[in-house]
């Protein structure tokens, strides 16, 4: 039987790390990453958020490598055929996913049956945060509520008379609904739709009552009147909205945002180099105002801080869904 003492364990280990660090180095430093295209995967169709963020982000990163990045829309599973794409390339930085926070936070356990088929921590390499942005509470303007505490008596009055819109089952909008019903202890129906902009359009015309959703999909409503702004769901005022915490729903907190990510097993240097390019970026006041468009601010994190904050909302939200029984297969 062959026995290695702990410390020269411990010093075989740490040569060999570094080893692999050099090696890793040496690799970005051969390849001059990148010296090829790079392909952004949007787990979502053309046109959404997380599209345009990608087109915005790939923009940026091509004019700083003279490298094309081409982003690719493969839809499908509310994102989890997007994301196992990724999680299953080549772990060279040249195919990267624009990460919604329902991908790794909330999919893994809202596909109880089919499995998201994709692991959110073993499977992908956090790069940074490149967006986030609130969720605005509204409701249809013939309903009888110009306030968070209103609707709240309103729907305890009414059990089950509600009817609430999301973009689909396992969105941020449906979970964000569902933590403010349990939060809340009020009874609403949900009504999932095929995206966002037909649950707003059922939503102006009064065939639902309240939707949790992306201010900039549902403030043209609401400037025409059709549509009444309550609150924003997250840990500040904005856009002249108070948050549903301030609003009689205290420690509530739900917030969209959009990272980027690679499959794991990608070398350091090169999620280095990701990592510096979109704080570039992100301080771009171009970038700031495409984002702004869309409802979004721009955002950037360590790799560390975003690991840390996947994991946060992976447990509070796995938390949630667990006590609800909530499934979306």
């Amino acid at each position: 039987m062959i026995r290695i003492h702990r410390r020269t364990a411990l010093r075989s280990a740490l040569a060999f790390g570094l080893a692999c660090a050099a090696a890793g180095h040496a690799q970005a430093a051969e390849t001059g990453y990148p010296n090829r295209p790079i392909k952004l995967v949007v787990p979502y169709t053309a046109g959404g958020s997380n599209d345009v963020v990608a087109r915005v982000l790939g923009q940026k990163l091509s004019s700083y490598w003279s490298q094309p990045v081409v982003v690719e829309n493969r839809p499908g599973a509310g994102g989890n055929l997007g994301a196992a794409h990724v999680a299953r390339a080549e772990p060279d930085g040249y195919t990267l996913l624009i990460t919604p926070n329902n991908l790794l936070t909330m999919n893994p356990a809202l596909y109880r049956k089919t499995g998201a088929g994709y692991d959110p921590v073993k499977d992908f390499t956090p790069i940074s945060l490149v967006a986030s942005g609130p969720i605005m509470l509204a409701t249809n303007a013939g309903l009888p509520v110009k306030s968070v505490r209103e609707l709240i008596a309103y729907a305890k009055a009414n059990p089950d008379k509600l009817s609430y819109a999301s973009a689909g089952s396992g969105t941020p909008h449906h979970l964000t609904a569902e933590l403010f019903k349990s939060m809340t202890g009020i009874q609403m129906v949900h009504v999932p739709y095929r995206g966002a902009a037909p649950a707003v359009t059922d939503l102006s015309a009064g065939r639902v009552q309240v939707m949790f959703g992306i201010p900039n999909s549902l403030m043209p409503f609401v400037k025409t009147g059709q549509l009444r702004a309550l609150a924003v769901s997250g840990k500040r005022e904005m856009i002249g909205l108070p948050t549903v915490a301030d609003s009689g729903v205290p420690g509530f907190d739900s917030e969209l945002w959009i990272g980027l990510t690679a499959p794991a097993g990608t070398p350091a240097p090169v999620i280095q180099k990701l990592n510096e390019a979109i704080e570039k970026a992100m301080r771009d006041p171009e970038v700031a105002s495409a984002l702004d468009a869309q409802g979004l601010a721009p955002a950037w994190s360590s790799t560390g801080e975003f690991a840390a904050l996947v994991r946060k909302d992976s447990q509070r939200w796995t938390q949630l869904i667990d006590e609800l029984g909530l499934s979306a297969d």
